[in-house]
């Protein structure tokens, strides 16, 4: 069994996904130690994907979305806000000011929903991150009425399709050409478009909404295009920003997200890594061979799982710390399309449209970067993933390899 960490232990800062990960991961590897996680929402970790789908639609309830935290020997310190750190005395620091001491600390705080930058109604105006806003839209819901979706990224677009699939009426307003078109591109966002359109989305392309309408209650809103709409809740749903503000006055490296290195190791401001300081999880970006400096930073699912691993090797064995090098994979549920995805398709300069058969419900689509092979996108094609996974990952051994020879 490790025993590297014995006094206060190993502290997690996020009970999330990743926070939740990088510890089953520890105990895993051998840790025994003290192991605390401390999280700001008033629940133990639950699965976030469903938020936008089955859960809105009450297929799924709050007792379907737990997942398991049991038998990890996991202390937990939930509905408390991390604050701040002291790198220095090892501590966290939360809301009501206590201090929790560490030996080893994952940072896994995620991301927030980023807000409605303008003045706005006092009520029915929602965002959809975490199990509390759910609850508060699937209410609104539920009360009938025109639903207004601000942005038609990945959770835009699910909303929307949730909506439409219980029978409300929706207005998605996307100031792109398409939805999703800087994560997917044209081809895709047609696609997107197009099952939209069918399902009887109001759909409002090149526009933006510039103002939201009523006083307490939500009455509509005003758009680019010169027009009103009405709408009794609204979804803000314009992307997400780190969860860094607790971080605003550490010694750590902050730059849209908390800056490691490959092997999930977070830096100081001088570059080099802060002992005994992990990160897993969308609040993180670090260096991929396929991206440009600082790296990326990604929200999805198994990108949590896999960093996580990554983070726990690197802090219990720190002299024989783990790469992280994935293909990165996501996936997205819209009516009835399977869409999955390997790669980084928003890193592409060509795609080549393999299939798009907006009639059958499929598309195939593959990402070049400089001519090679980046990522690829499929709908109800699930089968040819694999075949592209197996590219891209072949890639990026090469790529691992030539590193390794260039660094003797």
């Amino acid at each position: 069994m490790s025993s590297r960490f014995d006094g206060p232990g190993i502290l997690a800062v996020g009970a999330s996904l990743a926070g939740l990960r990088t510890c089953m991961a520890l105990r895993k590897l051998g840790y025994d130690g003290r192991l605390t996680v401390i999280g700001d929402e008033p629940h133990l970790p639950y699965d976030r994907p469903p938020l936008s789908k089955e859960f809105l639609l009450g297929k799924a309830d709050r007792v379907d979305l737990p997942l398991p935290v049991a038998d990890f020997g996991i202390t937990w310190q939930i509905g408390r806000r991390a604050t701040g750190l002291d790198l220095a005395a090892r501590t966290v620091e939360v809301d009501d000011g206590a201090l929790f001491p560490f030996e080893g600390l994952v940072i896994a705080t995620g991301s927030a929903a980023r807000p409605w930058p303008a003045p706005m109604p006092s009520a029915g105006v929602h965002t959809l991150r975490g199990l509390d806003d759910a609850r508060a839209l699937r209410t609104a819901l539920s009360r009938g009425g025109r639903l207004l979706v601000i942005g038609a990224g990945f959770v835009g677009s699910e909303v929307a399709a949730t909506a439409r699939g219980a029978g409300v009426e929706v207005t998605l307003v996307e100031p792109a050409p398409q939805p999703l078109r800087r994560a997917v591109g044209e081809a895709a966002g047609e696609f997107v478009a197009a099952l939209h359109r069918r399902a009887g989305v109001d759909l409002r392309t090149s526009t933006r909404v510039l103002s939201l309408m009523g006083d307490r209650e939500l009455r509509g809103a005003r758009l680019s295009d010169g027009t009103d709409v009405t709408a009794t809740a609204a979804v803000v749903a314009l992307g997400s920003v780190p969860s860094t503000d607790w971080l605003t006055e550490s010694v750590l490296c902050i730059k849209d997200g908390v800056l490691c290195d490959r092997h999930a190791r977070v830096l100081l401001r001088n570059g080099t890594p802060a002992p005994g300081v992990v990160a897993a999880g969308d609040v993180t970006r670090w260096p991929h061979p396929w991206a440009d400096a600082p790296g990326i930073s990604l929200g999805h699912w198994s990108h949590a799982t896999e960093q996580a691993e990554t983070a726990a090797q690197s802090l219990l064995f720190p002299e024989a710390p783990a790469d992280y090098r994935p293909v990165p994979s996501f996936w997205s549920d819209q009516y009835d399309v399977k869409f999955r995805s390997v790669g980084l398709p928003a890193l592409a300069d060509s795609v080549d449209v393999r299939e798009n058969d907006p009639d059958a419900r499929r598309l195939d689509v593959a990402y070049y970067r400089q001519g090679r092979l980046i990522g690829a996108l499929t709908g109800n094609r699930v089968g040819r993933i694999a075949a592209y996974r197996a590219q891209l990952a072949a890639d990026l051994e090469g790529k691992a390899v030539m590193g390794a020879a260039a660094g003797r």
